[in-house]
């Protein structure tokens, strides 16, 4: 049995882990690496091996950089079914459809430019078509239900506490009369957020393959980043000016509606407009409501309140969907709260807002989320005097701010208790999804837990297990 990493080696994009058992090909994760245009495109379009010879695929959970380019990996040929949770599949129905549909106008706006310099048409990774053909491969799966996924190899779904439906995987394989038990955090979340349950243990394991996207660093306590959310807001307001926060569109904009919401019942949040201004986000928003099944119990005691059956709404909030509405923003006059899309700035909705925005200083930008290296989000948080937005320079004269406190990846010192009382037992633990400073931060730490091998794999490299 081997494992070949072909993406987020050194990087937190790109998410794929090739797992060969019994002669079968199990893919774990089919995500879309994104940073420069170029780089990201071929890299995307361009397969790391043949679809057509993947038996089977699973799916940890719905983030774009973890499932991404699963059309693309229909359309090249794979037929075998994709495990996942039941949270997740519906997520990836919205998400893979909405990830299309930004492929195919980043194509046409590319192509425009193409034309002009007399060169051929480009086509998009993946279309709206091989989106929802996609979907037909999915197959969804409660938590702690062990399910046979091909000859040998059966695969258990634990919470991650991520975001909705995220999957701790443990894969147990029978092979030649030996059994090895593989764990995948995949994106390891914290506990004691609110809406979703805290991780699940980790159960005893051989071989360990762990997210690092926080290896480095220790988030400030939530409490601390919902008191600095009512401060930023608050200022805001006080200047006259709005805040526009960049989101995901799972986990993160729900985060803060309900981070706003508890504001509202308690009198802090001052009598100012909030507005989620993302498709996208609505949709998700809708699918969080289906699904109480993955609340945890600080959520289920605040619907159980009469006064508050939707943990996702209040008086002062307004979902926008229209695109007239979401340009009649940018003419609101006084302060309002925006959240909008994407989460790293780099399509969507919140590009127009930040336009609208950043030459203002009543104006405050807030960076809930890591931002990726080359991404325009990055470019804000290290507050450069100029950023480019749809080629044009814009002076960044308004406030930008972070908190990290919302971030819904484990930090360093959570993953090394979650690890820890699993360590001595483990064989090999690899160390992904991740900087190369995360990387080599956590990888150190982990050695001292106990495991007999730490390593920071290479992209493309394959280690026999």
């Amino acid at each position: 049995m081997d494992i070949q990493f072909l993406g987020a080696t050194q990087t937190v994009t790109g998410s794929q882990h090739l797992i060969t058992a019994n002669g079968n090909r199990i893919l774990l994760e089919c995500g879309l690496f994104q940073g420069k245009r170029n780089e990201s495109f071929e890299r995307n379009r361009n397969l790391p091996y043949d679809a057509r010879q993947i038996d089977a695929m699973v799916l940890s959970h719905a983030h774009i950089d973890h499932s991404g380019n699963i059309p693309n990996l229909v359309r090249s040929g794979f037929t075998g079914p994709i495990h996942c949770t039941f949270a997740t599949r519906d997520l990836c129905s919205a998400m893979l459809r909405d990830s299309a549909y930004i492929q195919e106008q980043d194509v046409m706006y590319v192509n425009k430019k193409r034309a002009a310099r007399g060169e051929p048409p480009v086509e998009p990774i993946y279309t709206h078509s091989d989106a929802v053909a996609s979907l037909e491969h999915f197959v969804s799966v409660g938590y702690n239900r062990p399910t046979l996924i091909a000859p040998g190899v059966r695969c258990t779904f634990l919470d991650a506490g991520h975001i909705l439906g995220s999957a701790i995987v443990l894969l147990d394989i029978e092979e030649q009369g030996s059994h090895t038990r593989i764990l995948f955090t995949g994106d390891l979340g914290r506990e004691e957020l609110p809406i979703l349950r805290d991780p699940t243990p980790a159960p005893p394991a051989d071989i360990l393959i762990t997210e690092s996207t926080y290896g480095d660093r220790v988030h400030a306590p939530r409490t601390e980043a919902e008191e600095e959310l009512h401060q930023l807001v608050q200022d805001a307001c006080d200047r006259g000016g709005r805040v526009v926060i960049p989101a995901f569109a799972v986990g993160r904009t729900q985060e803060l509606v309900f981070s706003l919401h508890r504001m509202v019942v308690s009198g802090q949040l001052p009598d100012v407009p909030v507005f989620v201004d993302s498709p996208l986000a609505v949709n998700v928003t809708e699918i969080f409501r289906l699904h109480p099944e993955c609340y945890d119990a600080e959520l289920r005691e605040f619907i159980a309140q009469d006064r508050h059956p939707d943990p996702f709404g209040f008086d002062q909030l307004r979902y926008i969907r229209k695109v007239e509405d979401s340009k009649a923003l940018n003419d609101l006059e006084g302060p309002a709260v925006i959240i909008s899309a994407s989460g790293m700035c780099e399509a969507g909705r919140i590009q127009h807002h930040l336009i609208h925005s950043i030459t203002d200083p009543r104006n405050t930008v807030l960076i809930v989320s890591w931002q990726a290296p080359h991404t325009l989000g990055r470019r804000l948080v290290e507050r450069q005097p100029e950023v480019k937005i749809f080629g044009e320079l814009f002076p960044l004269r308004a406030r930008v701010e972070t908190i990290n406190g919302y971030s819904a990846h484990a930090d360093r010192n959570e993953i090394l208790s979650w690890v820890e009382p699993i360590a001595d037992n483990l064989r090999q633990v690899f160390v992904v999804h991740g900087d190369p400073e995360a990387n080599t931060s956590l990888a150190d730490s982990l050695r001292q837990l106990g495991p007999s091998e730490v390593i920071i794999p290479q992209y493309g490299e394959r280690f026999q297990v």
